[in-house]
């Protein structure tokens, strides 16, 4: 057989998302295509280790769309959940990852002889405030704690759970504190609105009086700028004779 024949077969062949193996197969069937999705979709999370965005899933299966992408995530979600599989697909700081149960924890480290990371409660206890309040400065965090937290947010931000978003208007310009995707990572939480609310987490009535005045005076500021712009400056009076 001709080189440009070999050639030809290997470009005609395809396995349903864009890759030449070499021999012709017919073009895979909706079911078949799906369970092959869902087998690519579990390795690529596998091999990655980290968690995946779904941009980036859709861009390595050179195919499908965001859509079914999506559906078949959710899905692999819901089969493992159901099965109570030792594996999970978990969806974490605004990615996608294959990760062990919680409940398997204690084995795992068995296994890898690892010591879980440890926060201490200084360190609970800032990237709280931070999680809560963001974005907050040094001294914002300390009027709450009643503590200096400077050695807390260095290691807090070593360990990538707290970064430097920018600085405050204020005097001095300080620096302005958030949380990262590390964080949502560590915890477990898909994004910030996934965090629990005060009242869930059994915080005291005089809490909860502060924070919801807080949240009020804060409406109350972002509020005002827009109005004032939808205001048409007064004009100037006009002289008699006019």
């Amino acid at each position: 057989m001709e080189t440009m024949e070999l050639l030809e077969i290997a470009s005609d062949s395809d396995n349903g998302y864009g890759h030449g193996y070499g021999s012709r197969v017919p073009d895979p069937k909706p079911d078949e295509r799906l369970g092959r999705l869902t087998a690519v979709l579990e390795s690529l999370l596998l091999a990655a280790g980290a968690p995946v965005p779904i941009a980036r899933l859709v861009d390595a299966l050179q195919g499908p769309g965001r859509g079914e992408v999506q559906k078949v995530l959710e899905a692999l979600r819901a089969h493992y959940e159901r099965i109570g599989s030792g594996i999970r697909v978990v969806y974490v700081g605004g990615a996608w990852q294959l990760r062990t149960p919680a409940e398997h924890a204690p084995w795992v480290r068995r296994l890898l002889r690892e010591r879980p990371p440890r926060l201490s409660r200084p360190m609970l206890e800032t990237v709280a405030i931070i999680a809560y309040r963001q974005p907050c400065t040094r001294l914002e965090i300390e009027a709450i704690r009643g503590v200096d937290v400077d050695a807390v947010l260095t290691t807090l931000t070593e360990r990538r759970l707290v970064k430097v978003v920018g600085r405050k208007e204020a005097p001095g310009r300080p620096l302005l504190y958030a949380t990262t995707r590390e964080f949502l990572e560590v915890f477990g939480l898909p994004d910030l609105n996934s965090l629990p609310t005060l009242r869930e987490l059994g915080a005291p009535d005089d809490v909860l009086k502060v924070a919801a005045a807080e949240e009020e005076v804060a409406a109350a500021d972002a509020a005002a700028p827009a109005e004032s712009a939808g205001e048409a400056p007064d004009e100037p009076a006009g002289e008699d004779g006019d």
